[in-house]
């Protein structure tokens, strides 16, 4: 039995609180459970020195846990030091990011999402994953609609630019049983535990499992891949209906 009662195959409470803040064209405050996740999704219009001439555009994010965000207090990253764990999560979020973006209808921009943890019970980067999908369609449904700066190309609708949506939820084994989305104390005691990466349409673009003092068979991968498609159609669902009329695909 999980400790909140939930089913094995059932998510964790999940929120969209668009605008949360005011400067950024797209922030969205997610909440799963008791973590907090807030993404904003701002542009600027250059690009890396790899892309320069090129007129294509780029996708990158960053993720930090906040001081207060976990029960003893996190150490601020210094002088732009980050941490091996955060580098490998923002990484991943880029990664989700830029695979439902055609970066060459972007022009030469670059979207930075910026995902900053408030409160953490784990899943935190599955929650940054599907709020910063939420906040880069908001924030280009409100570029594209601005008048255009002279001198520079329009900015494309956000159906020019996202192809689909994607979403991110993680998959436990504890013992024999298969467990989805997994706050703190199910995934410090998980035997196995998995992050699913998919598109809405159902594809993959990551699947990162690994046992801890434990091994699993194909059988039990692909119950955890099965277990977590379910979760990652709920997300969908609740990431359309928060969009509302923004929904990227029409």
């Amino acid at each position: 039995m999980r400790h909140d009662k939930r089913r094995p195959d059932q998510l964790r409470p999940l929120s969209f609180q668009r605008g949360f803040t005011r400067q950024a064209p797209g922030s969205v405050l997610v909440q799963s459970g008791e973590t907090m996740v807030l993404c904003t999704c701002s542009v600027e219009e250059t690009v890396p020195p790899f892309l320069v001439g090129r007129g294509k555009g780029w996708l990158t994010a960053e993720y930090a846990m906040l001081p207060g965000s976990t029960n003893t207090r996190k150490a601020r990253s210094a002088m732009g030091k980050v941490d091996g764990r955060s580098v490998e999560i923002q990484r991943l979020i880029g990664r989700a990011l830029r695979a439902v973006v055609d970066l060459d209808k972007l022009g030469e921009r670059t979207l930075y999402l910026d995902c900053d943890v408030l409160q953490a019970d784990g899943g935190t980067r599955t929650a940054a994953i599907n709020g910063a999908f939420v906040a880069l369609s908001d924030a280009l449904a409100v570029l594209s609609a601005r008048p255009q700066r002279e001198g520079m190309a329009p900015m494309p609708k956000p159906g020019d630019v996202i192809r689909d949506s994607v979403a991110a939820v993680s998959v436990g084994l504890l013992g024999e049983d298969v467990w989805l989305d997994l706050c703190y104390v199910e995934d410090r005691d998980a035997d196995v535990d998995m992050n699913l990466v998919m598109t809405g349409s159902g594809k993959l673009i990551e699947v990162g499992a690994g046992g801890e003092e434990a091994t699993f068979t194909r059988g039990q991968l692909e119950a955890l891949i099965a277990v977590g498609t379910l979760g990652i159609e709920d997300i969908t669902r609740a990431q359309r209906a928060a969009l509302g009329e923004r929904w990227p695909m029409g």
